[in-house]
């Protein structure tokens, strides 16, 4: 079994199926190309919010703080200023050409899931970073979001965050609410 359908049977899907996205298009735009299991889980859940917890970026997405080109334009110029400042960045960006791309955002923290892109790498090789975003620490984690994001939901994944959802929260069912449902639309 592999992690998405593993997630897959934990968290649901929405019936209807998210609208088709032009992944050739949102690769040029990124200038780079995505990550299978992160293309999978765009095609199967959509734009939309994990346990009301992680919400997946996604390209097409209507609203520019959820869309992937967007954010990443967005994460990239405030990365860039806090680093210009001062902010320690992960070591791994020392090496020339390797960036972070943004694909989810942990609601109402600021923090930012991110994958750390190198050269030379294949996409599904590539780690996951969480930045706490109102503060400097990043956290490393093996390849794969959607690894990451059933370790998060299943509270498998060694992390300093998330704690939350299992202290506080304890969700005995697992949810994935698409942007319209979590707006009210």
């Amino acid at each position: 079994m592999n992690a998405i359908d593993d997630l897959l049977r934990l968290c649901p899907p929405p019936a209807e199926p998210p609208p088709a996205v032009d992944w050739a298009k949102t690769e040029r735009a990124l200038g780079v190309p995505l990550p299978g299991d992160y293309k999978r889980l765009v095609e199967t859940y959509g734009w939309g919010v994990f346990d009301e917890t992680v919400w997946l970026l996604a390209p097409g997405a209507a609203d520019p703080g959820h869309e992937l080109v967007a954010q990443t334009a967005e994460r990239d110029e405030i990365l860039a200023s806090l680093w210009e400042i001062g902010e320690e960045r992960p070591e791994e960006l020392e090496e020339p050409g390797a960036r972070v791309v943004p694909w989810a955002f942990e609601e109402g923290s600021g923090a930012f899931l991110y994958w750390l892109v190198r050269p030379g790498r294949h996409p599904d090789s590539w780690p996951v970073l969480y930045n706490e975003g109102r503060g400097p620490l990043w956290e490393h984690h093996g390849p794969g979001c959607a690894a990451f994001l059933l370790g998060v939901l299943t509270a498998t994944v060694e992390t300093s965050y998330f704690g939350y959802l299992y202290e506080v929260r304890k969700p005995a069912v697992h949810r994935f609410e698409t942007a319209a449902e979590a707006f009210g639309g």
